[in-house]
């Protein structure tokens, strides 16, 4: 395959294309690129005058293959108690209510959406029913600063903001609306509207749940949902509850074709070496390449288990958490928590808990966790774990012992 792959790369991802919905074929070459600057402008075009939909590739066609009643995710909460799932069929009956809902409140194909969200089922809803109409989704880590937010905001010019009320990351809570006013209010400043803010009631208490509560704020168990210590501001005007413009709803909603090169996302850099910039990623060939690389790289097999710890606020958490895993149909785990909260066998005790078969994190957290002593991996059964994957931060990649140490494997199968 990779011969074939460098030999003839307009062959090979045709084939690969195959597997994939189509409303029309390429009507010009299958690749064309230029990567010499004395030729002309550097540029690359995939599978140009093709028509489809990632989102309708993601879900509606696996759901056209039998696999409606699969679990698309696992959910994790922060706290080991907070858990649930989601079907594709269901999946694909929330993002069609939340495509209406985005047509609802006016946006069109083209338009740019930031998402500011923690790790919830709601995040990848988001994204999707965004792909599904056309939309350019711009989804910046639920960790950084009103600053940064702001600054993504304004380079894309979005005018909705799609977030969460508030997130616990392990016992330290986050007001992740605070965080959202604060950067609309500097956008505001710079002549910038955010008209609309969607907010998912996350850790907010609704009345029936502040009734019903055996506590107040200063007895309340760590991170506990509903939570009393979470306040919030409202924007009447600008500021809507998911729960509520997604009531009543249609669970129904025609995909837009788009063309191959049409805009998929925006993803800003870190801005550590400089201003953020913004990298465009189209339709076509990033799904090819995040769903292919996702099956030959994990060597993926139905009825698995895979998991990515990466937040889909990064690059590796859109490509091996949401779009990778369900155009083939996988299982994912998106995990709300940290890796030592409520101790250091979070990891492997999630493993034991899901039947994990390949998981994939980043070096960061493995040094991390290679503090504590081999009792937190020892006492959770790892025996499903056929792949193990790191990515991000290579200055110093764990070698053959510590892995042997982390995992209790012997370095063969590690």
């Amino acid at each position: 395959m990779y011969q074939r792959s460098i030999e003839d790369p307009a062959g090979f991802w045709d084939e690969i294309s195959k597997q994939f919905f189509w409303k029309s074929p390429p009507t010009g070459e299958f690749l064309q690129y230029n990567f010499d600057c004395n030729k002309g402008p550097i540029s690359i075009k995939w599978m140009d005058g093709a028509q489809t939909n990632i989102c309708y590739n993601a879900l509606d066609r696996n759901i056209d293959r039998g696999m409606g009643d699969k679990i698309a995710f696992y959910w994790e909460g922060n706290n080991p108690n907070d858990q649930g799932s989601i079907t594709f069929k269901k999946l694909l009956e929330e993002v069609c209510k939340f495509s209406n809902v985005l047509k609802k409140i006016g946006i069109k194909k083209g338009d740019r959406i930031a998402i500011y969200m923690p790790m919830i089922l709601e995040l990848i809803v988001a994204m999707l029913a965004c792909a599904r109409i056309g939309a350019v989704h711009s989804i910046i880590f639920a960790g950084y600063s009103s600053d940064s937010l702001a600054g993504r905001i304004l380079d894309a010019k979005c005018h909705i903001v799609i977030t969460a009320d508030g997130v616990w990351r392990g016992a330290k809570l986050l007001n992740v609306k605070k965080i959202v006013d604060d950067a609309v209010d500097i956008c505001t400043k710079s002549s910038h509207e955010v008209r609309t803010c969607v907010v998912v009631r996350h850790l907010s208490p609704s009345e029936e749940d502040v009734s019903n509560l055996k506590h107040d704020e200063n007895t309340e168990p760590p991170a506990s949902r509903p939570s009393l210590k979470l306040k919030i501001n409202w924007h009447d005007g600008r500021d809507v509850w998911w729960h509520d413009i997604m009531t009543g709803q249609s669970p129904e909603c025609e995909a837009e074709w788009m063309m191959a090169e049409d805009p998929l996302f925006m993803l800003y850099t870190s801005g550590s070496t400089g201003k953020p910039k913004g990298v465009l990623h189209t339709v076509a060939g990033y799904m090819l390449y995040s769903a292919t690389t996702f099956k030959f790289v994990f060597d993926y097999h139905p009825g698995e288990v895979y998991w990515c710890t990466a937040d889909v606020g990064w690059i590796t958490g859109h490509t091996y958490t949401c779009y990778g895993p369900l155009n083939n149909g996988a299982t994912g785990i998106i995990f709300e928590g940290v890796p030592f909260f409520p101790d250091a066998g979070r990891f492997w005790a999630i493993i034991e808990k899901y039947k994990v078969a390949k998981f994939y994190t980043a070096p960061t957290a493995i040094r991390a966790l290679m503090k504590y002593d081999d009792s937190f991996v020892t006492k959770y059964d790892r025996s499903t774990l056929k792949v193990l994957g790191t990515v991000g931060d290579i200055t110093t990649l764990a070698d053959e012992t510590v892995i042997e140490s982390l995992f209790n494997l012997r370095p063969d199968d590690a």
